[in-house]
C-alpha cells in the first residue's frame, strides 16, 4: 500500500508539473504585459525543478524565451525575468547550447550596452560564460560579438557581482581559447595592465575576495602559469645554436678565461668542463645531458640564465662560494637549480589544468611579472643557506630538497602579497624553525590521536569542568554592571547584579555611573535562586520582543531570567560577549543545567591542552602504544611467595 501511494504522489507531482508548464507557457504569450511579466518572474523561480524544466521544454517554452531575446521590445524588468528563465532551463543541460541563433548570441551580448540595468549584465554575462564553455564554435561567436575593452571595464566596477561574473566569462574565454588566441588574451590583458588592476583593487584593497572570485583568480592564475609548459617539457637540444650560447653563458659570467679562440680544440674543451663542473652540472664533459630530463626540461636553463643576468652579484657569490669548498661540501648550482626549479613547477601546479573546485590562488602572482624567475631567484640563495645550515654533504642533497619544498610550501600558505614579504618570511623559516615546527606538529599529532591520550582527557575533563563551574560562580558573586534598555534618545540607566556568597539569592538594583563594585546590603532588589524557573536567550527575551528590528545588534549579548510562575523577567544586555558567556554559563550551573557557551568550550580545550602536556612530560620522545599492555596469565602455583605464618612461629 506504501508503495501504491507512493507512486500515486509521483504521478500527482508530474500532473501538477505539467499543468504549471502549460499555465506559464500561456501566460508568457498574453497580449497583457503584466501578466507577461509575471509568468516570466514565476517561470524564473520554478525553472530550477528539473521536472519543470522538461515539461516546459517539451512544449517548446525555451524557444518562446528565445524569440523574446532576440525581438528585444520588452521592458528591462521583463528581459530580466527571461534571461533567468532562459539560464536556468538551460543549465539542466536538456537542451544544447548550440541550438542557438546568431541572432540571439548578438541580443544577448548586452554587455556591450552602457545604459542598461547591471542586473541584466549579470545573466547576459553568466549565459555567454556558458555558451563559450560548452564548445569551440559558440567561442568563437561570442570572441567576435563582446569586445574586450568593454568586458574589462566590468572588472573595473564597484559592483562586485558583476565584477565576478565579468571575469568568470573572460577566465571561459580563456580556458576554452587555443594556444594562439590564448597569447593574443594574455597579451591584451598585459597591454591593459589587468594583472596590476586585479592585484591593487581587488586583491589588495579589499583584503580578501568570495569564493567565486578566488575560484576564477586561481584559474587565471592556472592558465598563465600553463604557458610555461611547452619549455618546461622541452629537453635541451645540443645542436641548437641557442640554446648552448645560453649554456654557456652560464660559465662565462662567474669565470674569467682566456681568450677561448687562441686556446686549441682539447685545452678548450679540458677548461669548459672544468668550469662546468665547478657550476655543478653532473655530466660536465656534456652539461647539456643534465638539461634533457622534462620536466623541467629547458624551464632550468631559462631560470639560471635569469638569475645569472638579473642578478650577476648573487649569481658569482654562489658559483665561487661553493666552489672553494670541499668537494663534499659543495651545493651544486646547476643540480641544485634543475631539481629547484622541478620543486617550484610542481608546487605552483604548472602543466597541470586548473581543478573545477580549485581556489588556491597566491596573491603575489598579481604582484610580479614573472612569478616563476624571480621565486627561483629568492628561492636558490635560500637553498644555499640552507644547506649550510644543515651542513650538508652530496649524499644530503634530496634531504636539504625536501627542506626547501617545505620552506616555500609554509611561506606561500601564508599568501604573501609581494615578493620582498615572501623573501623575509622564508628566509625567516630557517632549518631550526623547520625542525621546531615539525616536532610540534608531531607532538600535536600523537595527542590528538593516540587512544590513550584521548582516554586520558575523558578522564579529566569532569575535574576541569567542575574549575570551570566555580570560576562561573566566583564570577557572578562578584558581580557585573549592566545598562537598562531605554526606549527614549537618553543616556541608558545602570543597575547591577550580583551572586550571595551561599548562591542562594540574586541581588539587583540602581547604581551610580561611578559606582564599582557595589555591597549587596546597597541593592534593594532580590530573587531567590530557588525560584528561577529559566534562562532565556537572543530572541526569545522579553524585552527583545518588545523591541523588534530596533535592537537587532543586541541579540547575541541578550539574556533574560523567569521566576514567580515565569509571570516576570528580569532582562540582561551583556557589555560584551565574555560577560554573555559567563553568565549565560553561571545561571545554567545555578539551575542544574550543562555550561553550552563557546567561551567554555574554549577554556576547557585549553585546560586539557595544558594538562595532557604536564601528563606526558615524562614521556616525551616515548611512543605511546595505542592499546594497553596484555595483562600476563597468573603463575602455576604461588610457592615462591614467602610465608609469614612460618615467621611468626
Amino acid at each position: 500500500m506504501d508503495n501504491l501511494t507512493w507512486y500515486l504522489d509521483l504521478d500527482y507531482l508530474d500532473l501538477f508539473q505539467g499543468r504549471c508548464a502549460e499555465d506559464l507557457y500561456k501566460g508568457i504569450q498574453s497580449s497583457d504585459s503584466g501578466v507577461r511579466c509575471e509568468s516570466l518572474k514565476e517561470l524564473a523561480a520554478v525553472s530550477t525543478d528539473i521536472t519543470f524544466a522538461q515539461e516546459f521544454i517539451s512544449r517548446d517554452g525555451h524557444s518562446l524565451l528565445v524569440q523574446i531575446v532576440e525581438d528585444a521590445n520588452e521592458v528591462p524588468m521583463v528581459m530580466l525575468h527571461t534571461l533567468t528563465a532562459f539560464m536556468e532551463l538551460m543549465d539542466h543541460g536538456i537542451v544544447s547550447w548550440e541550438n542557438l541563433s546568431s541572432v540571439f548570441i548578438k541580443k544577448v551580448s548586452f554587455v556591450n550596452g552602457k545604459l542598461l540595468d547591471a542586473s541584466i549584465q549579470q545573466v547576459s554575462l553568466d549565459i555567454m560564460e556558458s555558451m563559450v564553455l560548452s564548445s569551440s564554435s559558440l567561442f568563437h561567436q561570442i570572441r567576435k560579438e563582446i569586445t574586450l575593452d568593454q568586458l574589462i571595464s566590468h572588472l573595473q566596477v564597484s559592483n562586485q557581482l558583476l565584477q565576478t561574473k565579468a571575469m568568470a566569462l573572460l577566465m571561459a574565454l580563456l580556458q576554452t581559447a587555443g594556444e594562439t588566441d590564448r597569447q593574443d588574451l594574455f597579451a591584451f590583458l598585459e597591454k591593459k595592465n589587468m594583472r596590476q588592476y586585479i592585484y591593487k583593487n581587488i586583491i589588495h584593497s579589499s583584503g580578501s575576495v568570495g569564493d567565486e572570485m578566488a575560484h576564477h583568480l586561481y584559474v587565471l592564475q592556472s592558465v598563465r602559469l600553463n604557458l610555461l609548459e611547452p619549455r618546461m617539457k622541452t629537453p635541451l637540444d645540443s645542436f641548437n645554436q641557442e640554446q648552448r650560447e645560453a649554456l654557456h653563458s652560464l660559465r662565462q659570467a662567474v669565470f674569467e678565461t682566456e681568450s677561448e679562440g687562441s686556446l686549441s680544440n682539447e685545452r678548450r674543451r679540458s677548461l669548459c668542463a672544468k668550469e662546468f663542473k665547478k657550476l655543478g652540472f653532473s655530466n660536465n664533459s656534456n652539461p647539456g645531458q643534465d638539461l634533457g630530463r622534462t620536466p623541467p626540461g629547458l624551464l632550468a636553463l631559462d631560470t639560471m640564465t635569469y638569475f645569472a643576468s638579473r642578478y650577476p652579484d648573487a649569481y658569482s657569490r654562489f658559483v665561487l662560494e661553493n666552489s672553494s669548498r670541499e668537494d663534499k661540501h659543495e651545493c651544486p648550482f646547476a643540480r641544485s637549480s634543475i631539481q629547484l626549479t622541478l620543486t617550484l613547477c610542481e608546487i605552483l601546479r604548472i602543466g597541470e589544468p586548473p581543478s573545477e573546485t580549485g581556489s588556491n590562488y597566491h596573491p603575489i602572482f598579481f604582484a610580479q611579472d614573472r612569478l616563476l624567475e624571480e621565486l627561483f631567484c629568492i628561492c636558490i640563495q635560500l637553498l644555499n643557506k640552507t644547506w649550510k645550515e644543515m651542513r650538508a654533504t652530496q649524499e644530503d642533497f634530496d634531504k636539504v630538497m625536501q627542506v626547501v619544498r617545505e620552506q616555500i610550501t609554509r611561506t606561500l600558505s601564508s599568501k604573501p602579497t609581494s615578493l620582498e614579504l615572501f623573501k623575509n618570511k622564508v628566509n625567516a623559516l630557517n632549518y631550526s624553525e623547520i625542525l621546531k615546527l615539525r616536532q610540534t606538529e608531531r607532538l600535536h599529532q600523537e595527542e590528538t590521536l593516540a587512544p590513550p591520550v584521548l582516554e586520558l582527557k575523558e578522564r579529566l575533563k569532569p575535574e576541569l569542568l567542575e574549575l570551570i563551574r566555580q570560576q562561573r560562580l566566583n564570577r557572578l558573586c562578584h558581580g557585573t554592571l549592566f545598562r537598562k534598555i531605554s526606549s527614549r534618545r537618553r543616556q541608558d540607566k545602570l543597575w547591577y547584579c550580583r551572586l550571595s556568597p551561599n548562591h542562594k539569592v540574586l541581588h539587583y538594583g540602581d547604581v551610580e555611573e561611578e559606582t564599582e563594585t557595589p555591597s549587596i546590603e546597597s541593592l534593594q532588589d532580590k530573587i531567590p535562586v530557588a525560584d528561577i524557573k529559566a534562562l532565556l536567550t537572543g530572541k526569545d527575551c522579553p524585552h527583545m520582543k518588545e523591541n523588534k528590528g530596533k535592537q537587532t545588534k543586541m541579540l547575541d549579548l541578550a539574556f533574560s531570567i523567569t521566576y514567580d510562575v515565569e509571570e516576570y523577567s528580569l532582562n540582561f544586555i551583556a557589555s560584551s560577549r565574555t560577560d554573555f558567556c559567563l553568565w549565560t554559563d553561571g545561571l545554567n550551573v545555578l539551575l542544574g543545567k550543562e555550561m553550552s557557551s563557546e567561551a567554555m568550550r574554549s577554556e576547557l580545550e585549553i585546560l586539557l591542552s595544558m594538562e595532557i602536556k604536564l601528563r606526558l612530560l615524562d614521556l616525551e620522545n616515548v611512543p605511546i602504544p595505542d592499546t594497553a599492555p596484555p595483562i600476563p596469565k597468573p603463575p602455576s602455583n604461588f610457592n615462591f611467595c614467602y610465608d609469614f605464618s612460618q615467621a611468626e612461629q
